[in-house]
């Protein structure tokens, strides 16, 4: 309506799913091998390795069965977020 300022969303509103995107084990991680290097000239010895990835939070707006809602990221992960040929992908949430 004109004049009125749009509600802003809570959590109440919509419901957050976490995907966690990372090479598969037999991947080579050259910028995980960089950070652990990393690691040990700060000082930080007893770090033995590091794998880097990426962390999705997927806000959906329409918050109902779980089921659905995790079935549908897992499909955007699948096509968009994730490549599947290097990388695999794991769901948290909601």
């Amino acid at each position: 309506m004109a004049g009125q300022v749009p509600r802003s969303r809570t959590l109440r509103d919509v419901a957050k799913i976490v995907v966690d995107v990372m090479l598969k084990p037999e991947i080579h991680d050259p910028q995980g091998e960089a950070i652990a290097g990393a690691c040990h000239r700060l000082g930080f010895t007893e770090v033995v390795a590091v794998r880097q990835g990426k962390r999705f939070e997927v806000e959906i707006g329409e918050p109902g069965d779980a089921g659905p809602m995790t079935i549908r990221v897992a499909e955007l992960a699948a096509e968009l977020l994730a490549n599947p040929i290097i990388e695999e992908f794991a769901i948290h949430g909601p």
